[in-house]
């Protein structure tokens, strides 16, 4: 008998492959609780589609109505009378406000909102981090009407010095040029502004920048990188999405807001060249303030221009979703 066939018929079988690292199929909801919760969770988000459809047909419908009355162009019309016959308004000063007073706000509130939230989680004592943060959260449920109020009676006699100041130093500019009127201008809404939606910004980039892994910096720390070398490198990529969704939630608030601008501004539809002089209007302010004294074709009309505001917010929460699908890679997720 030839040996290497024996060799060979006493050779071990062949080993199987691993089974260990294929995925198993995903399977379905087989108990009753999952069934449940399976269904809550997709009605729940169908219901939402569902409501932000009737919300835009409502307004569409309604707005189709004014905008088929309107005398002027809706778009570029410096006016808004609802009781000619026919009437004409448009919302070229209103949508100018609102785009004005809050980028004034964003421009205001985010540097210093992403300095506190950093200087809360990586330079404070924890002594003194703990009640900082507790007044900053309480400052978030305040409501709008209390920032109004504190706006009028304190804030807005308080700027003459800063307004005098601008107007001396960067008059020139045709922005900051100031004929003496009442502080009741864009900038003082814009400053406003700032001061409600800080504490909102403030508290989710804190959150963001908590979440950074302790890895990350100590790594930088082991390279020689300084305190703010580290923040540079590890902590602001790493929380540049989240900041940017707090800036969104931010700006939200600003677009929409009602009682405080209509409390501190006062309204006039014409276009401001300069953030100093007292003028102009925003989408919210008109809305709070006309509703209640407008006609059937004055609420119309009031609808017609909260279509706009709905649009513009929907875009700006779709360029912040595009930004941050584009810096996934500095998410926490994929840390």
């Amino acid at each position: 008998m030839d040996i290497s066939t024996k060799t060979t018929d006493a050779s071990p079988p062949a080993p199987q492959p691993a089974t260990t690292g294929q995925k198993s199929k995903p399977r379905g909801a087989t108990r009753a609780g999952d069934r449940i919760f399976l269904g809550l969770s997709r009605g729940s988000g169908i219901l939402l589609l569902v409501i932000m459809a009737a919300i835009a047909a409502f307004l569409t419908y309604r707005a189709s109505l004014a905008i088929s009355k309107d005398h002027g162009n809706f778009l570029t019309t410096f006016e808004w009378n609802t009781n000619l016959i026919p009437p004409s308004f448009g919302i070229a000063v209103l949508a100018f406000g609102t785009v004005v007073s809050s980028v004034v706000a964003m421009v205001l509130a985010v540097p210093v909102a992403v300095a506190i939230a950093l200087f809360l989680t990586h330079y404070a004592p924890r002594r003194l981090s703990g009640p900082v943060a507790y007044v900053i959260d309480l400052l978030a449920a305040v409501p709008s009407i209390v920032y109004g109020l504190w706006g009028a009676l304190i804030l807005v006699p308080h700027m003459n010095g800063l307004f005098g100041w601008l107007n001396d130093y960067l008059g020139w500019t045709g922005i900051f040029s100031w004929q003496g009127g009442a502080p009741r201008s864009m900038l003082t809404v814009g400053i406003l502004l700032a001061i409600m939606i800080l504490p909102i910004i403030t508290n989710v980039s804190r959150e963001v920048f908590r979440q950074v892994p302790q890895m990350h910096e100590e790594a930088a720390l082991a390279l020689g990188a300084t305190r703010w070398e580290v923040i540079r490198m590890a902590v602001l990529p790493f929380g540049r999405s989240g900041v940017i969704s707090a800036s969104m939630l931010g700006l939200g608030r600003a677009l929409g807001e009602t009682m405080a601008v209509a409390t501190v501004l006062s309204p006039t539809f014409d276009i401001q060249s300069s953030l100093l002089d007292p003028g102009g209007g925003t989408f919210a302010q008109n809305i709070a303030s006309k509703f209640g004294e407008a006609t059937q074709d004055g609420r119309d009309a009031l609808i017609a221009s909260g279509l706009v505001l709905f649009v513009i917010t929907l875009l700006v929460n779709g360029a912040a979703r595009a930004i941050i699908a584009r810096r996934k890679e500095y998410s926490g997720a994929n840390a």
